[in-house]
């Protein structure tokens, strides 16, 4: 959910797009007192300024050239796409290259406030990875996608200096040195299915460390989503589950992170657990209270199922995380010709109260 104010310039041969974010976070710091006084925080290092510029035909036979760049007061994104044309009944190719720097805050922040935010540890990690995608033709429902990369991930500090360990002295790699490089091969598969009163949405990833230098990490990891949405009435009823694992070779920033918005709600980013495995469950049923306004209760539950121990350094414990937890809540949903807002209103098991605030699809 984001607040967004866009604007366009078109040009031949390429477009220009302009655009400033401002996630739902920093609406939650604007409405709640709590989080306004947490020291050494400001809600502007949650705005993020996006440039995007496409070119639809590079060398004169439709080549597509696609550059987006993300910036805030703490986060860096990069993204270069290029597509060469090819018949629709055969595989599509996109080369890839993306350089990103965030706060690892999933994984190394430190909860606080009942565990409602998450601050940061003082971890953050600078991406390159550069590679190709090919996506399989849709066959009818189901659609595939496969990808080889390399990936060069380097832990910085706040100050942007690379770093082999924490706050605490744990390292923040598998390698223990000051980066980890890896070649992952990747495939994905997806299912969507659509009713006047239903729908069903399934999706898989597998991803597979190859070891083609000794150091590289080998590792496998296993991801899926599930959602089913029903009509009832007037009503509407939304499931999903969401789960995965990883074996072999593992650095704490490769494990998988509870907590927050797309989570469990009331918690704060990673704030329930980070473990080898996962497993997350979200229900929301929704009532319309008028044409343009709608009212909406969830409940949101996951669990590392134990494998948090299992990371290096055992991140989750040392900080205090439960390993599992619950939130649930009720909001609002407003739909208008200018786009959609959204205010949802979360408690933890800790009875703690979170505010998620946004303004989505703007025309």
């Amino acid at each position: 959910m984001v607040i967004g104010w866009e604007h366009r310039k078109a040009f031949t041969p390429a477009m220009v797009d302009f655009n400033v974010d401002f996630t739902h976070k920093l609406c939650a710091a604007l409405m709640l007192p709590s989080l306004r006084n947490a020291g050494g925080w400001s809600p502007l290092s949650l705005v993020i300024g996006s440039l995007c510029i496409k070119h639809p035909n590079l060398f004169g036979k439709s080549e597509k050239l696609d550059v987006l760049w993300d910036k805030g007061l703490c986060d860096s994104n990069i993204l270069v796409t290029y597509r060469k044309p090819r018949p629709e009944w055969l595989s599509q190719h996109a080369f890839i290259i993306q350089h990103s720097i965030s706060p690892e805050i999933g994984i190394h922040g430190i909860p606080v406030e009942n565990l409602s935010r998450s601050a940061s540890g003082g971890v953050n990690l600078s991406r390159l990875s550069a590679g190709v995608d090919l996506s399989e033709p849709a066959s009818s429902n189901w659609s595939s996608k496969t990808s080889i990369k390399f990936e060069h991930v380097r832990p910085v500090n706040d100050d942007g200096r690379s770093i082999s360990r924490d706050l605490h002295g744990f390292p923040v790699t598998c390698s223990g040195d000051y980066h980890d490089s890896m070649v992952v091969l990747k495939q994905e598969s997806r299912f969507a299915k659509a009713t006047d009163h239903s729908f069903t949405r399934f999706s898989v990833q597998i991803e597979q460390g190859i070891p083609i230098l000794s150091k590289w990490l080998i590792f496998n990891r296993f991801k899926f989503a599930a959602s089913r949405g029903i009509r009832l009435g007037p009503a509407f009823f939304l499931t999903s589950l969401t789960g995965g694992s990883i074996v072999g070779d593992i650095a704490p920033y490769q494990a998988f992170s509870i907590g927050g918005q797309g989570s469990v709600r009331g918690y704060g980013d990673g704030a329930v657990g980070s473990g080898r495995s996962c497993l997350v469950a979200n229900s929301e049923l929704t009532l319309p209270l008028s044409s343009m306004l709608e009212g909406a209760v969830f409940l949101d539950c996951g669990s590392d199922l134990g494998s948090g121990r299992h990371v290096p350094g055992n991140p989750s414990l040392r900080h205090g995380k439960p390993g599992s937890g619950v939130g649930l809540g009720y909001g609002l949903r407003l739909k208008s010709h200018l786009g959609h807002l959204q205010v949802d209103l979360a408690m933890n098991s800790f009875k703690q109260k979170t505010v998620y605030f946004g303004f989505s699809n703007v025309s």
